[in-house]
């Protein structure tokens, strides 16, 4: 019986799908194979056929503890290229992990190369590619023949001719390079690639789940530094030969059968440029305000505010709080056939069914302010905009707001209160700002707890702020680190929130220009929940850490006094 057919048999693939993927499979393509790529099966479910049908004992490489010196020896070439990853040496006899058996040319290879009987364990490629990179560092094969080529040179960043460095970037084993570290980031679900160039090294970082992780490199990737930048150049459409002023752009990949944007950023070092490329994936899910981390209070709060017919509601937080992907589901949520939803971005992170959306151009006089007041004469009943960045648009939305449109938008403040004293630093009048302002939404994003391996602890009354109430002998919860969370004991993100309704009582207060300390303190008498309350309130609920909420918000220090 044939793999497929024992894998139809068992229930894992229907027949169709067995004779939908016999029709797809491209020349000698193995069947098991064809289905993984089609999104019918998973790898683990092949190898189990062949660990049965074949003898061969099925291995989790993150258990397993690999002999450095034994994958030393072993020759990169045949590791990179048959993908076979050494684990023990015993009795002359080499154990090696693959996740194809039939490849006998490569275990006859290395049994002469290393001297050695070869037995075979099975491992995913997932994991297999994970070792590589642990120990090899990411794109190390494609390093190690760039290397090897006396076509790619090192470059001088000074004396070194612009058509050669054009010529370099384009080189096969560059482009391979620089296409290895965007789908390892990808598959490492980073929303940043940072290039950062030291002076006798080259790091890169991936910022997943809003931290920094070093990734491994081959220490030989400094040499192809000015290649590597220039070849982001190319992509993104940058003046190449410019290496003194700061330089920003963008180009779109298709990766993980997925079209993802890169927001490109490049300033000068003194040791290179440096270089950070924001991921957007356009295809990603929308959520709902729900299962970003909206509950109770704050989440009837939104509901209310974003079902007024009009008003402003702001939405505040650092860069990469999750600010838009907020918006977006507070206009997936009311969007339907009876009302014109238009927006105005920088850039466009989704793409929403039923929603006119408009990128700006700043270069060709396309800002927020005039794409705001170009909506205007197409009738629309909610309107986002981006970012209020300057007194013009934000005089321009708070008038939107006051000839009765909805209007959506963020701003760069700490909390909530901050938001209408940023207005009136701004230069707009207190009067507008307390009659358009309806709410404003403050937030941060922090790492969820893997629920593969989360645990509950007692924890020392010591690791616990003041301004948590929490009970002796109250249980939390922490994760252990598992494979699915790369062993950090987090995997994802949720929201920590506090909205402001505006109320007449604050009305009175903005248009007298109290400060954001008297504002708080008000609403807080009315029932306002700080951030920090609402993530000592998910620690409770096992959703995330008391570290994480910690790291991400301030303690005020009114609280502790009272």
């Amino acid at each position: 019986m044939s793999i497929g057919e024992t894998l139809a048999q068992r229930g894992v693939i229907t027949t169709a799908q067995l004779e939908q993927a016999k029709t797809a499979r491209k020349g000698s393509e193995r069947i098991e194979h064809c289905l993984v790529r089609m999104g019918f099966l998973h790898e683990r479910d092949y190898l189990q056929v062949y660990s049965e049908q074949l003898s061969i004992p099925i291995v989790d490489l993150t258990e397993v503890k690999i002999d450095q010196r034994l994958l030393g020896d072993m020759p990169s070439k045949v590791v990179h290229r048959d993908r076979v990853i050494p684990i023990d040496r015993h009795d002359g006899t080499i154990r090696v992990a693959t996740n194809n058996p039939f490849n006998l040319y490569a275990f006859d290879e290395l049994r002469m190369l290393m001297g050695a009987k070869i037995e075979t364990v099975l491992a995913t490629s997932e994991e297999i590619s994970r070792v590589i990179k642990e120990h090899f560092g990411v794109g190390g094969h494609t390093v190690e023949s760039m290397i090897g080529t006396s076509s790619v040179e090192v470059i001088n960043e000074i004396d070194a001719d612009n058509a050669d460095l054009i010529e370099q970037a384009q080189e096969a084993t560059v482009v391979k390079l620089v296409n290895e570290i965007l789908l390892e980031a990808v598959r490492d679900r980073a929303s940043d690639i940072h290039i950062e160039p030291y002076e006798n090294d080259l790091k890169i970082r991936y910022r997943i789940d809003g931290v920094l992780h070093t990734t491994n490199v081959p220490p030989e990737i400094r040499r192809f530094q000015a290649a590597i930048v220039s070849r982001i150049k190319i992509l993104s459409n940058l003046n190449i030969a410019e290496k003194r002023l700061p330089q920003d752009g963008g180009f779109k990949i298709k990766a993980e059968n997925r079209d993802i944007d890169l927001r490109v950023s490049i300033i000068p070092t003194a040791f290179g440029g440096a270089v950070v490329m924001r991921i957007l994936d356009k295809q990603s899910a929308l959520m709902s305000l729900g299962e970003l981390g909206l509950m109770n209070e704050p989440l009837e709060g939104m509901e209310h505010v974003i079902s007024q017919p009009y008003g402003i509601i702001l939405v505040t937080g650092p860069t990469g709080s999750g600010k838009t992907t907020t918006l977006y589901a507070a206009l997936n949520a009311i969007r339907n056939d009876t009302i014109k939803i238009l927006t105005v971005e920088d850039p466009i992170e989704y793409y929403l069914d039923g929603i006119q959306q408009v990128q700006i151009k700043p270069h060709i006089g396309l800002t927020f302010a005039s794409g705001l007041r170009s909506f205007l004469r197409h009738d629309p009943d909610v309107i986002l905009v981006g970012e209020i960045r300057d007194l013009e648009t934000a005089e321009v939305a708070i008038n939107a707001s006051l000839t009765g449109h909805l209007v959506f938008s963020t701003l760069h403040t700490n909390d909530a209160v901050t938001a209408t004293t940023r207005l009136l630093d701004m230069g707009v009048e207190p009067f507008l700002v307390s009659s358009a302002v309806s709410g404003v939404l403050a937030q941060r994003l922090v790492r969820k707890i893997c629920t593969g391996c989360r645990e509950a602890y007692d924890p020392d009354p010591s690791e616990i702020p003041p301004d948590f109430k929490h009970e002796r002998g109250q249980e939390l919860f922490r994760g252990a680190g598992c494979r699915d969370c790369r062993h950090t004991g987090y995997r994802g993100r949720i929201g920590i929130f506090e909205l402001l309704s505006i109320d007449n009582d604050l009305r009175d207060m903005i248009v007298h220009r109290k400060s954001a300390g008297d504002i708080q303190d008000v609403a807080q008498q009315k029932g306002l929940k700080l951030m920090r309350e609402d993530g000592w309130a998910k620690v409770l609920q096992g959703m995330t850490t008391v570290e994480e909420v910690v790291r991400v918000t301030k303690v005020d220090v009114g609280a502790l006094a009272g």
